[in-house]
């Protein structure tokens, strides 16, 4: 008899789950995306300065030399001849975003910042004003701020280590955004929506 109702404790326990789980709710925003909403990839180019030696070697990488005296001259110094430019503090990068839908005009996006040289690591730098470009060509958003290396690269006389990539960095809410995206919702006849995972029987209980 023990045996028993320990069986009707156990029938009884699964018929008051069984109808909770099977009418569990899945929120549609769950299952599908808006077609034509989606994020933007951005890419620019730019310096990190202020490292410790780590940077770029400009004899190995012109397009550092040429960067720094283009930006050296914009900001009004010039004359200077190929000997004065001889620091490795500086590193040419690779600045990436993505611009998430809806995103609006002074609204921070994180960025990476990848170096483009043959700098050792990126630790301890600060990116300098960098405009970030759509497949547009157009300006989106302006990067800029100290970046922050997961790595590390450690030299001694006798040895060296390398944990990650220092060469590799983000700033967090790096880029603010200075163009937006036009999307106008309420012009829309109809709306589409598409699977994350397409499914004929998922799409026909949405439908």
């Amino acid at each position: 008899h023990r045996i028993y109702r320990r069986v009707l404790v156990v029938l009884a326990a699964l018929l008051v789950v069984l109808p909770a789980v099977a009418t569990a709710d899945v929120r549609i925003k769950d299952l599908v995306s808006f077609e034509g909403v989606r994020k933007n990839q951005l890419v620019g180019y730019g310096l990190v300065v202020g490292l410790d030696g780590t940077g770029d070697t400009l004899q190995n990488s012109p397009f550092t030399r040429k960067s720094m005296e283009g930006m050296l001259e914009r900001l009004g110094v010039g004359n200077l001849s190929a000997d004065t430019l001889k620091t490795k503090n500086t590193a040419a990068v690779m600045v990436t975003a993505n611009l998430p839908p809806f995103a609006r005009r002074g609204s921070a996006i994180d960025v990476t910042v990848s170096s483009l040289g043959d700098a050792s690591s990126l630790r301890g730098g600060t990116l300098i004003v960098t405009p970030l470009t759509g497949a547009d060509g157009e300006v989106y958003a302006v990067a800029q701020g100290p970046v922050a290396v997961a790595g590390y690269s450690a030299q001694g006389k006798a040895a060296s280590q390398v944990s990650g990539v220092p060469t590799v960095a983000r700033i967090d809410n790096g880029a603010t955004v200075e163009r937006e995206i036009k999307f106008d919702l309420n012009s829309l006849r109809s709306v589409r929506l598409a699977l994350r995972t397409p499914d004929f029987t998922t799409a026909e209980r949405i439908h």
